[in-house]
């Protein structure tokens, strides 16, 4: 990819240096304490003892701490680390890539809205090391890259680029590129009302046609990645020679029927939920080829 030197974009949030912490010893704790709190000290007794508790957590800023040990809700809070970034030279470049990409994925959107007399609202994306925290809760490296709707933002372990290469066999820049470029899509997909349309049509189903709505959704955000290379190859000449080549082996090589095989030995089409390696490239290459957002309609597809 020609990706050095272009504009790169404002919206990467750098939390590789922050560790999340959980409160040590009291996952559910709250629900196992309260009844015994109330035992000794009656109802009056519990009742003082927790308005003193989320007084001291409105105080000290760490009420969803005070929640999550009363079992009232909320979650852990997040701590951040002092100590300064450890980064090494090919990181560094790589984070830079990440946001050219990045800035590349919101001209071309941009672009699209525009022409659809809409405004692209742009997505944030969150570099992390091994866990991080999310509006869709927490997660941490080992699920792969991930897109979450409730705070609109892309959460990356850059770590993932070197399983990638080393552990899929899907080597290259415009490879991880096209792993960026589809969690984009799914951005899109939230922009468009698609996934909260989604989202409630899967609650209402059983689970394998649940996944099958899901695979249909990955499959629509792997078209939008492919539609994001046509512009970006058509409009700024940003591919290279062999760079789709790339984009369709890392497609392959994390379509659902691929990753079983690796794992457990056989193929479960039922438990699909993103789509078969050869359905990947296939809607890739469609968004590719077309440069048309119509033609990523992969609910009505055959």
């Amino acid at each position: 990819m020609r990706w050095k030197g272009r504009p790169k974009s404002s919206n990467i949030e750098d939390r590789r240096s922050m560790r999340t912490s959980g409160v040590g010893g009291l996952a559910g704790g709250g629900l196992r304490l309260l009844p015994l709190v109330f035992r000794f000290l009656g109802v009056k007794g519990t009742l003082v003892l927790i308005v003193g508790v989320l007084a001291y957590g409105l105080f000290t800023g760490s009420l969803g701490n005070m929640l999550y040990m009363l079992g009232l809700g909320g979650s852990p809070e997040t701590s951040v680390s002092t100590s300064a970034l450890n980064e090494s030279p090919e990181e560094k470049e790589l984070v830079e890539f990440v946001s050219v990409v990045l800035a590349d994925t919101e001209q071309t959107w941009s672009n699209i809205f525009k022409e659809q007399g809409e405004s692209y609202q742009e997505p944030r994306l969150v570099l992390f090391r091994g866990v991080v925290r999310s509006a869709c809760g927490t997660a941490q490296s080992a699920i792969g890259p991930f897109y979450c709707p409730g705070d609109q933002q892309i959460y990356l372990d850059l770590d993932f680029f070197d399983q990638l290469n080393k552990r899929f066999n899907a080597p290259g820049d415009f490879a991880q590129a096209y792993v960026i470029a589809h969690e984009v899509g799914h951005h899109i997909q939230t922009l468009m009302g698609i996934s909260g349309r989604v989202h409630a049509a899967r609650s209402k189903l059983p689970e394998v046609e649940a996944n099958k709505l899901s695979v249909k959704q990955e499959l629509q955000a792997d078209c939008f990645a492919g539609i994001w290379a046509n512009h970006a190859n058509d409009k700024r000449q940003l591919l290279e020679t062999g760079d789709i080549e790339e984009g369709l082996r890392a497609a392959s090589a994390i379509g659902d029927d691929a990753l079983q095989k690796q794992s457990q030995g056989y193929v479960s089409p039922d438990s699909f939920t993103h789509g078969s390696s050869q359905q990947r490239m296939r809607w890739f290459t469609t968004g590719f080829e077309t440069g048309d957002i119509a033609r990523c309609n992969t609910f009505e597809a055959g």
